[in-house]
């Protein structure tokens, strides 16, 4: 690697971590404000809120990648461009695709991280700050294993097979227990949805449908009377029933990590189950492309923040150009949403959806970098 290559990557690097330092510190601080509000419920206490902020940190670097790319790689041009290094370097022959052969380089190391950080740490710290956090709020204990998600309830331990982001449930098992830990019915039931909250405290009622339970012995509060007490079981079978739970929609949800935070594995077994079960997987294969796609974000970022240090001299010092940078990140991340709710919504093709925010700020810097070269 030539002098200069080393020296322009050099301040790239510490340009984008020192970014991404700061944009961490601030989601950081913002996560706690938040994470503070919910000292007191339950068992949560201060400690749980910053473990809380703590795990979800390699979700919010993940995020924040491609933003802090394209403000840090501003930072470094302009002052490149301040210097009136860009211009010697231009002046010496350095084409605009050397240039930005440089810079992809450098994003390139970025992109590959947020790759990794999104398959192995992210997920699994994501899923780990939201068990924190039901577990002290809720006193619900949850894990999810290849057979559902197991979540103790009192004396009682249930099994959903799969639950939607609108908390619809699939597949409960509810495995009843009393005071002695004796078991006293199993209940299958096909389907679940939320009625309404509990009259006090957390969690609230359900409907069951398609429901079967299994009464053992003498736990049968509604057998015949001269076989209550008989060490047998016999089963009872209901179309509907009411479940007055801890669980609510809330639980359900942050049980389940965003799609956006899974892993590649995870979300292709996650579409095969829904596939198989005939439900909607529109959000599903949006963050599977999206997934693909967000890495390369770095790259693009980076191609728009080179028109801004060739036209330093016209756009003004280094403040605006960061303040131009920031709102371009912002507008990035709010497409980014923008078109993963509205392809759902549509029905747009998950490629389409997911492809589009990157594409449209691709073709945004191309036609940048071709009116500055122009001037």
């Amino acid at each position: 690697m030539k002098i200069h290559e080393k020296y322009l990557a050099r301040e790239l690097y510490f340009s984008i971590f020192l970014v991404l330092l700061a944009l961490l510190a601030l989601y950081a601080f913002f996560d706690t404000i938040e994470s503070l509000k919910d000292v007191g419920r339950g068992q949560f206490g201060v400690s749980h809120a910053f473990g809380y902020v703590g795990l979800r940190l390699p979700g919010r670097i993940y995020e924040l990648m491609p933003i802090a790319v394209l403000i840090g790689a501003l930072y470094a041009l302009s002052n490149f461009a301040r210097h009136s290094e860009i211009t010697v370097l231009r002046a010496s022959g350095m084409s605009t695709g050397a240039f930005l052969l440089i810079l992809f380089k450098v994003a390139g190391v970025f992109a590959v991280a947020a790759l990794l950080l999104g398959e192995t740490v992210a997920p699994v710290a994501e899923r780990a700050a939201q068990e924190l956090r039901v577990k002290a709020i809720h006193n619900v204990v949850a894990r999810e294993f290849t057979s559902g998600i197991w979540v103790r309830d009192g004396q009682a331990f249930v099994n959903i097979r799969s639950a939607t982001p609108d908390a619809r449930l699939e597949g409960v098992r509810i495995y009843q227990f009393d005071e002695k830990n004796r078991l006293r019915y199993v209940l299958d039931a096909r389907a679940g949805e939320f009625v309404d909250d509990a009259a006090q405290g957390d969690g609230g009622t359900w409907r069951l449908t398609d429901v079967v339970r299994t009464v053992l012995g003498e736990h049968g509060a509604d057998a015949v009377e001269q076989f209550r007490d008989a060490p047998g079981a016999w089963v009872e079978r209901e179309a509907e029933t009411r479940w007055t739970s801890a669980l609510s929609p809330e639980i359900i949800s942050v049980l389940m990590v965003a799609p956006e935070r899974m892993s590649l594995i995870s979300l292709v077994t996650y579409l095969r189950h829904l596939s198989s079960n005939n439900q909607n997987t529109g959000r599903y294969e949006i963050a599977l492309w999206k997934k693909f796609f967000y890495p390369a974000a770095a790259l693009v970022m980076m191609a728009l923040a080179l028109p801004f240090g060739y036209a330093h001299s016209r756009m003004g010092g280094v403040s605006l150009q960061i303040f131009g940078g920031v709102m371009v990140g912002v507008v990035f991340h709010m497409l980014n949403a923008l078109f993963s709710s509205l392809g759902v919504l549509q029905a747009w093709p998950p490629f389409a959806a997911a492809i589009a925010p990157p594409a449209l700020f691709l073709l945004a810097a191309t036609g940048m970098l071709w009116w500055v070269e122009r001037r």
